[in-house]
């Protein structure tokens, strides 16, 4: 068989359960079942009818709405943003083909916000946020230390750094940053199991940064700290 034809093959991509919904909804949009304006079913049912978990739709809904392709109204749910089908058809799909593919252009992304936000939250955290963080940063070395999986702990205590900037936007990029990227690094096996052990040394001293409130010092932790991740991603765009 002709090489040619076997390098040009690609791997089938195992969809989430989330790129799921978000492509259904999708096809719900563009064939005019669901209209701009129109309100959603609420998550308990939508998770019934795509029988999923609750959590799958709540994220699924969360991503369509950090894009603008949902609002959601506190008193009366969450409905299709007003924008054209084309537009929302257009739009959805890059997020799809972005959570899948974009994962080095993720962690260049998430290096940038992440160095901003930190700097902010030294400057601006209160005697509140440091307390949640140092809680979050405890939580993540009892559960390293025990061998338990502390992934969790990880994106909170990058969150709650993100929350201490004061900056609903920079907090909720972040937000919506972290899950896809701790995902893929998970499934990737991107970083070495000794790394979580180095990050509890690297966690204190950011912490200690944003208490102090020294935004430079602060900086030059988090660098420290996302410093072989950056790398890989450099890396690989380079070699793109």
């Amino acid at each position: 068989m002709n090489n040619s034809i076997i390098e040009s093959i690609s791997a089938i991509q195992r969809q989430s359960p989330v790129d799921i919904i978000i492509h259904q909804m999708r096809n719900l949009i563009v064939s005019g079942q669901l209209k701009p304006g129109d309100k959603l079913p609420s998550e308990r049912i939508l998770s019934e009818r795509f029988q999923t978990s609750r959590s799958y739709v709540r994220e699924a809904i969360l991503k369509l709405q950090f894009y603008g392709l949902l609002k959601t109204n506190p008193q009366s749910g969450t409905y299709v943003a007003g924008l054209g089908i084309n537009i929302i058809d257009s739009m959805i799909g890059d997020l799809i083909n972005f959570n899948q593919d974009d994962f080095y252009a993720l962690i260049e992304a998430r290096f940038h916000l992440e160095i901003t936000a930190v700097q902010l939250a030294a400057i601006r955290r209160t005697e509140e946020d440091l307390k949640v963080l140092k809680e979050t940063m405890l939580s993540f070395e009892i559960k390293t230390k025990n061998n338990q999986s502390s992934v969790e702990e990880d994106m909170l205590f990058h969150t709650k750094i993100a929350q201490a900037t004061q900056n609903n936007v920079i907090s909720s990029m972040i937000l919506h940053l972290i899950p896809d990227l701790v995902k893929n690094i998970t499934e990737k096996k991107v970083c070495g199991e000794n790394q979580v052990y180095k990050a509890i040394d690297e966690h204190r001293a950011i912490y200690e940064a944003i208490e102090q409130q020294n935004a430079s010092l602060a900086e030059e932790a988090m660098r420290t700290h996302l410093n072989d991740i950056w790398e890989l991603s450099q890396r690989e765009i380079k070699n793109r």
